[in-house]
């Protein structure tokens, strides 16, 4: 079960790295449709795993509440939402955009690329972490191929995320074996997400269903603050559109054949 949940958590980090990675392999910086496909994509994944991996578990988690089963993950969506805006305002970063920024420092452009990269990162280790905890404990209705699913498909939707860091300092004259450190840093947050939220799960269960949502509210409020917003900008198009929905199709395949 060890080996289990250390490849779970392991695997959002794998993907980060591996799209890192493709700073070796592509040349130039990512053009403006290339980035909305890719954001597209990722943004569909995390909207299927938040429904199907985390608010569905969470529902059902809470079922024996009766009719106010729905607290538990209305409660925690929204604390998850609070939580990630309360972060997006104190963390200084820049916008998956690269273009609007956060709160004014003196921090360099490129730092507040990788910032924000791994401030999306906390709300999908934080996923991980509890749908793995829901599958240890076998009180929160999730499988451990659900669970799977759920790490392998923000795996997939982590791909992109490592190159739109490791690309655009390329583009900026930095080193290749530089840039693609930096975007295996960013997604270093994911595991350590992951085995403190199990660790805070797996010590009060009961509350599990609460985290599950909070995970998918944290999740949502990327989708929607960033993600649909990086999609749709510039000339209009429906190359993100698409991907997204072919992104939420691959997670709810996922997370159905395998759940």
């Amino acid at each position: 079960m060890t080996a289990q949940v250390a490849l779970g958590i392991l695997l959002p980090f794998a993907g980060t790295s591996l799209g890192a990675a493709m700073v070796f392999v592509l040349r130039g910086r990512i053009s403006n449709s290339l980035q909305r496909i890719l954001t597209g994509f990722a943004a569909g994944v995390m909207v299927a795993a938040s429904f199907w991996s985390l608010l569905e578990p969470a529902l059902e988690g809470a079922e024996h509440m009766g009719k106010l089963s729905f607290l538990p993950a209305a409660i925690g969506f929204l604390v998850g939402i609070g939580f990630l805006l309360l972060l997006d305002k104190v963390t200084p970063h820049m916008h998956m955009d690269a273009q609007a920024e956060g709160p004014k420092t003196s921090l360099k452009r490129t730092t507040k690329l990788i910032l924000a990269v791994t401030l999306h990162n906390i709300p999908e280790g934080m996923a991980v972490g509890v749908v793995y905890a829901g599958w240890v404990s076998g009180d929160a209705g999730v499988s451990k191929a659900a669970a799977l699913a759920l790490a392998l498909g923000i795996a997939l939707q982590n791909f992109p995320e490592g190159a739109i860091v490791s690309m655009p300092l390329r583009a900026e004259g930095m080193p290749k074996h530089k840039t693609f450190w930096y975007g295996v840093l960013s997604g270093a947050v994911e595991p350590v997400a992951a085995l403190l939220t199990i660790a805070a799960a797996s010590a009060v269960v009961s509350v599990l269903p609460y985290l599950l949502a909070f995970a998918a509210g944290a999740m949502m409020y990327v989708v929607v603050e960033e993600l649909i917003p990086e999609m749709s900008e510039g000339e209009h198009s429906n190359a993100g559109t698409v991907a997204f929905a072919l992104g939420f199709v691959l997670m709810m395949i996922l997370d159905v054949a395998l759940g």
